[in-house]
């Protein structure tokens, strides 16, 4: 397990000590540990049936662990904090037959809103989500996007300082999912922390402040995204180049080359025996002409596959 937190502070939101979960024969958590920084969006990944669905599941409390213990704000986690969590599950679930704004008022009532707040509140989202003009039609007449955004929003309407959701992007079209994105961000910065889970690497890579990955069921990976792509540098980089690459000294490797235009190419190079970036680009200027010199630092999706497969592999 590689992981990159310091120890938790008062400056977290969620932590999470020793969880372990078995249904039966299976073992869904095994004494997994983490910790969320307030006001940070956290990507909770891993594969299909690792573990993270039981994880959120545990602290939005639909279901009990085995053993270990989860703290909200420092506080044991109890009944008191359901109304602090906002929640969008991957299964869906809405009221068909009823109409949007109905639902919303329904749904943020049960959240402990008054009446007028909630009228005042699904009012400034469905503008913002741009489906004001549909407030009085069933949510069976919604598009899968629709209602998509629905959801999003009956998930926020009550503040929650802690914000789960699980494939928020499902069912978008990229301009919406965009749309949710910068949403994300802003109720990040106006004081909510966000853990959401994904196989969207691309949404990692733009939102995330954090990550944990867990795989089998145990915590194989967690830290700042910073952090961790810093830690899986491996001093390889792209060059582009006017004539060809053949040759190079014992100190760097040529992973792969291939032609652009005519005599234009693009290598990938990568450093051995603690050489540095300056000494590959004076090889390099001695035997062809440099067009662009570019370190390839692993995005998250690489650093995703790669360290799940070493696991797989042990």
């Amino acid at each position: 397990m590689i992981s990159f937190n310091l120890n938790t502070t008062k400056l977290d939101i969620l932590k999470v000590n020793r969880l372990s979960k078995s249904y039966a024969a299976h073992q869904a958590l095994k004494e997994v540990s983490l910790s969320v920084p307030k006001q940070s969006v956290f990507g909770l990944l891993g594969p299909n049936g690792a573990g993270k669905t039981t994880l959120i599941r545990i602290i939005t409390q639909i279901i009990e662990a085995d053993s270990g213990e989860v703290f909200i704000d420092g506080e044991l986690l109890n009944s008191v904090h359901v109304g602090r969590i906002g929640y969008l599950p991957e299964e869906r679930g809405l009221y068909k037959k009823m109409k949007v704004a109905e639902q919303l008022m329904y749904l943020s009532r049960l959240k402990g809103l008054s009446a007028s707040e909630s009228k005042e509140r699904i009012k400034f989202w469905l503008k913002r989500l741009n489906i004001y003009e549909w407030w009085n039609k069933n949510v069976e007449d919604l598009s899968k996007g629709m209602q998509q955004k629905i959801q999003f929003i009956a998930t926020v309407l009550h503040e929650p300082k802690l914000i789960i959701l699980d494939e928020p992007f499902s069912g978008f079209d990229p301009i919406n999912a965009n749309l949710i994105k910068e949403e994300i961000l802003r109720l990040r910065d106006k004081g909510s922390t966000i853990i959401f889970s994904t196989h969207r690497m691309e949404s990692v890579e733009e939102l995330c402040d954090h990550i944990a990955l867990i795989n089998k069921s145990q915590k194989i990976l967690d830290g700042s995204k910073k952090e961790i792509k810093e830690s899986f540098r491996n001093q390889t980089f792209v060059v582009k180049h006017q004539g060809k690459l053949e040759q190079l000294s014992d100190d760097f490797s040529i992973l792969g080359s291939s032609p652009l235009e005519e005599d234009h190419f693009t290598s990938t190079l990568k450093i051995n025996n603690g050489s540095t970036p300056n000494s590959l680009l004076q090889e390099l200027i001695g035997r062809v002409e440099v067009t662009a010199f570019n370190e390839k630092v692993p995005d998250i999706n690489e650093i995703f596959i790669q360290t799940v497969e070493s696991e797989t592999h042990v």
